[in-house]
């Protein structure tokens, strides 16, 4: 029974290959989006520490007026990405800013990338505010610019201490990619879908796409506690 499942599943038809491609899609949307989310966060962290150095400084220039604006800009974005849903986020990035973009997952991994982006920066925020006040000072007070302290000793001590938390943002986005399927990009759950309205067999592709999901958290998660550990080991030496 098993065997004749699998085969309807995967070999007749080259079936596999649906599975494939949408795993290679999962994939890329996944690590693409979670770089994006990397690059946006670090930037929108970096300007509101600094936004919020400048606010307690009595002198200010027009250069801090548009810091402290960019700052309210960015922090009502992070609202807007945290307070509403992912699918509906997806779909207007899809139908309405790139509409008629060819590439769905070139979407996909920007409207992901957009989104995560909002969650790392709060987590980068807290592994900065972790990180001594006077590692900054200590900083200034040898020459370097707030930015290149930032930069040079803040950051590489910040990124150390959310690593583990850095990575299961990115198993999260894995699991958010099953919607992508809304915008008809064929991913891991898209394609067992095709594949299912098929063979009118829902058990052996659903079970088998939830497996190979499982594995894929399964085998970050294990990465995750594994950077723990390194990370740990390194701190009592």
């Amino acid at each position: 029974m098993l065997a004749n499942e699998f085969t309807r599943t995967f070999i007749k038809d080259n079936r596999w290959i649906v599975f494939w491609n949408g795993f290679r899609n999962t994939m890329l949307i996944t690590v693409v989006a979670a770089l994006i989310g990397i690059v946006i966060g670090v930037l929108v962290s970096v300007v509101h520490y600094l936004a919020e150095s400048a606010k307690g400084k009595k002198r200010r220039n027009i250069g801090t007026y548009i810091l402290i604006a960019l700052d309210k800009v960015l922090a009502f974005y992070v609202s807007v990405m945290r307070g509403t849903p992912l699918a509906i986020q997806l779909t207007i990035m899809a139908f309405i800013i790139m509409a008629g973009f060819p590439n769905k997952v070139v979407v996909c991994c920007v409207a992901f990338g957009v989104n995560s982006g909002a969650y790392v920066s709060e987590v980068i925020r807290g592994g900065i505010n972790s990180v001594d006040i006077g590692q900054m000072e200590a900083g200034r007070s040898v020459g370097l610019s707030q930015i290149a302290a930032m930069r040079l000793i803040v950051l590489p001590q910040a990124i150390k201490n959310i690593l583990p938390a850095l990575c299961n943002e990115a198993i999260a986005v894995l699991k958010e990619t099953s919607i992508v399927g809304l915008i008809s990009v064929v991913d891991l759950t898209r394609a067992s879908d095709l594949v299912r309205s098929r063979t009118l067999s829902p058990y052996f592709p659903l079970v088998s796409v939830a497996i190979i999901y499982y594995l894929l958290v399964a085998g970050l998660s294990a990465a995750v506690n594994h950077l723990e550990r390194r990370l740990a080991q390194s701190d009592r030496h």
